[in-house]
């Protein structure tokens, strides 16, 4: 790999990083001082390097040459020491790496990590801008020295105070550019390295990768993990370039990071054009023959992943030695796969997780391996998505088992079954009561269960005040309503109202919510009494922002995270509702076209300007709440077209707000997966409003790249991913959305209706129509 010329707008990012440094801490470019030591032995002089090895000089010419250039020496112990200088070598108008990293992460709330700090630094090192001064191709975190490309000039010119000025206005936004293609230079850095010098951190980010490309999609964790391991990075400049020709042998399997090829057979001209996530030349590697087709560059600068054949077939004869396969009439029921990198597998020989099977043995296989005294996600995995594959109907009958099965039927078998079912009851529900046969089986199985198991309830009261009671596990609701009335010392007008429990063991703590019948509302929940309802102009930002997020989070509490599975696979199929998946869709609509419609409506450009800034602000406040439905859904409001196109209004947005609205935008990026709204939110903590499209793309992506059925049998690894998205909806609302609400304004009732009754002109065309009338067209 050979650093390429810069682009023009790379080298005037890397001018306005090095004017603003030396602007304001002059200091971090400077000369270098680099300690070296030289030995004569035998009439030989050697160069010891103190920070670098394994290279001999023997000539001492040759040597100071080397030392004149400014390269960096290797070392070599002599095997005699008759003589020893001591000297320091200088480098002119550098800077060390992590100073550059440091000082990075003061200048931008853009730049989250060293990890990001260093993907930027690389943009520069890969396109020159930036050179290290032995001329090493990744850029790294420590005390390393490098140098701008305008410093290698030996009359390199000191920006002046114009000029250094300029670059401070600049800099925000030149670090929110390099912050957007930062992650995939990163992300080539790690692939360039041998495989051999790759971190566990940098095997863990190749594989967050191989999770979204779409040629992967079918593979299971552990090959992905395994490609993780063997992946090259491979480039090419020119369309046009041949990868290989038909005809020649098989020696690597090729996936499109960037760019497009044409496949090209002999006599047919070009069959087909593959682009970025697709793969080819697998086909010659698997049956040992020679290509089927030529592959040819159709575009500049693509990128690819590549795997060469050793690597291939070893990791196939590794999956392979690590499958089993359970058949029964010569057909396969049951296929797992070695997993030794687990815990289970530490404490109790290699476990094995499912790849595919029929229901019932998949089902047989759970009870088997679950342990009573630990959790087992497996069987959660199962539980997520089994009406894809078994449904209700039948699987209660699969789990009462056989008359012989009944007989025959131990303790801990029975234990085993009923933690299942309580799982299962616990994810499922209310859309159990929806089944008569699913309400029946449940009742059999309370009845089975052991009733001198009780658990612990904690029951809460109207007065915001709770209790905790222990109860029979099978305890009904008037049983429960009586140890309530017992423990309260009342049992006048008391109703459950509610029953939640987090699943698990059977000892753990589950929530009751008991109410008196006559409620006396909270003064926040009483509304407006007198006055008409504020203006939206005289409403503070922040409580727009608070209210839109609490009302977001009751409509997403509401939504069951099945409701996903059954949007993805569809509701026709399912005989299942997504009512309130589909009300929080609305309003993430609702919210986009209210910003808009509140735009287009304003006809006064300084009004306008103020109302743009509040909506950024707004934005602003929703992405502190980590409601990032309602964040997504006012930048994309304020990025629609009859919006983005005042450019009046645009012009005189102040340039901290323009710089604001970039960094969100950025976030927005879509490019490479959402990586950049995936690095945020994998740093938040819940609560969290997650942008809710995206989690359906994913779970669309999984299902349509992944089939259902392999061989008449449940593809499981497929179940296992799409409940993996479904564990991050639980995970963000695994805490309660409880934030300081310590508005003082007195109009938090006129805020808090407003914000629940929107009114909206949804017509893109209207909207667009007003927003000519506003500003029309300029000639």
């Amino acid at each position: 790999w050979t650093v390429q010329v810069p682009s023009e707008k790379i080298l005037r990012a890397g001018r306005i990083l090095r004017n603003a440094i030396l602007s304001g801490a002059p200091h971090m470019i400077r000369d270098r001082k680099y300690h070296l030591k030289t030995y004569r032995s035998d009439g030989i002089f050697v160069v010891l390097d103190l920070q670098k090895t394994n290279r001999i000089h023997s000539d001492i010419s040759e040597t100071l040459q080397l030392l004149s250039t400014g390269a960096t020496l290797y070392t070599c112990k002599p095997r005699i020491r008759s003589h020893t200088e001591s000297f320091c070598l200088f480098y002119r108008r550098c800077c060390v790496g992590t100073e550059l990293v440091d000082w990075q992460i003061q200048q931008s709330s853009c730049i989250h990590s060293r990890v990001q700090a260093v993907g930027l630094w690389q943009v520069l090192l890969e396109e020159g801008v930036l050179n290290h001064v032995d001329q090493e191709l990744s850029f790294q975190d420590k005390y390393l020295f490098y140098r701008f490309l305008d410093d290698e000039q030996e009359d390199a010119p000191l920006p002046g105070e114009a000029e250094g000025k300029e670059s401070q206005e600049e800099l925000q936004d030149t670090l929110l550019l390099l912050s957007q293609i930062g992650p995939d230079a990163h992300m080539r850095m790690i692939l360039r390295k041998h495989p051999s010098e790759r971190t566990a951190d940098d095997l863990e980010i190749i594989y967050e990768e191989l999770l979204h490309i779409k040629a992967l999609s079918h593979l299971s964790t552990t090959v992905k993990r395994e490609l993780a391991g063997v992946l090259i990075f491979e480039s090419h400049a020119k369309a046009g370039t041949v990868l290989f020709n038909q005809g020649e042998e098989g020696t690597s399997w090729y996936i499109i990071l960037k760019g497009s090829v044409n496949v090209v057979i002999y006599g047919k001209g070009v069959v087909c054009t593959l682009h970025e996530g697709d793969d080819f030349g697998k086909l010659a590697l698997v049956n040992d023959a020679p290509r089927a087709a030529s592959i040819v560059l159709r575009e500049d600068n693509c990128h690819f992943l590549t795997v060469d054949k050793e690597d291939f077939n070893r990791i196939l004869r590794d999956v392979e030695a690590n499958t089993v396969r359970l058949k029964e009439h010569g057909q396969d029921v049951l296929v797992l796969e070695k997993s030794l990198g687990s815990s289970r597998a530490s404490t109790h020989g290699a476990s094995y997780k499912v790849i595919s099977g029929t229901p019932e043995k998949i089902l047989e296989h759970l009870l088997e391996m679950m342990r009573l005294d630990s959790q087992f996600t497996e069987s959660d995995d199962f539980v997520l998505t089994h009406c894809v594959f078994i449904p209700n109907g039948q699987l209660c009958p699969a789990l009462q088992g056989s008359e012989q099965e009944k007989r025959d039927y131990t303790l801990n078998n029975k234990r085993r079954v009923i933690r299942l079912v309580m799982q299962w009851a616990a994810v499922h529900r209310d859309h159990l009561q929806e089944e008569d046969t699913s309400v029946a089986f449940l009742e059999v199985s309370i009845q089975q269960a052991n009733t001198n198991v009780r658990v612990l309830l904690k029951v809460y009261c109207c007065d915001h005040t709770y209790t905790t009671i222990r109860v029979p596990v099978g305890a009904s609701v008037r049983e429960v309503v009586g140890a309530v009335a017992d423990k309260l010392g009342s049992a006048e007008d008391l109703l459950l109202v509610g029953l939640s429990s987090a699943g698990g063991e059977s000892g753990g703590i589950s929530s009751v919510l008991i109410k008196w019948l006559e409620v006396t509302p909270l003064p926040e929940q009483e509304g407006s009494s007198t006055g008409p309802l504020a203006s939206f102009e005289l409403m503070s930002s922040k409580d727009v922002a608070y209210h839109m997020t609490s009302y977001d989070w009751e409509l997403f509490h509401c939504v069951h995270e099945l409701e996903l599975l059954y949007h993805t696979f569809g509701r026709q199929n399912l005989k299942k509702t997504t009512v309130n998946l589909d009300l929080f869709l609305r309003r993430f609509n609702e919210i986009q076209f209210w910003v808009i419609t509140e735009m287009c409506l304003c006809s006064q450009l300084s009004k306008r300007v103020q109302l743009l800034k509040k909506f950024i602000k707004i934005a602003a406040h929703c992405k502190e709440y980590r409601n990032l439905n309602a964040f997504f859904a006012v930048i994309m409001g304020l990025s629609n077209p009859a919006v983005c196109r005042l450019s009046q209004t645009w012009e005189k947005l102040p340039s901290k707000f323009k710089r604001f609205y970039g960094e969100f935008e950025n976030l927005m990026d879509p490019s490479r997966n959402h990586r950049a709204y995936r690095l945020t939110v994998a740093k938040l903590e819940p609560p969290i409003i997650p942008f809710m499209p995206l989690l359906i793309k994913d779970m669309t992506f999984t299902h349509e790249g992944n089939r259902t059925f392999i061989d008449y049998l449940v593809n499981f690894e497929k179940m296992r991913m799409i409940a993996n998205t479904l564990k991050i909806v639980r995970y963000c609302r695994s805490q309660a959305f409880s934030p300081d609400s310590t508005q003082a304004s007195k109009n938090q009732a006129e805020v808090r209706t407003y914000v629940r009754q929107f009114k909206v002109i949804d017509n893109q065309r209207t909207l667009s129509q007003l927003s000519h009338r506003l500003e029309p067209r300029r000639s």
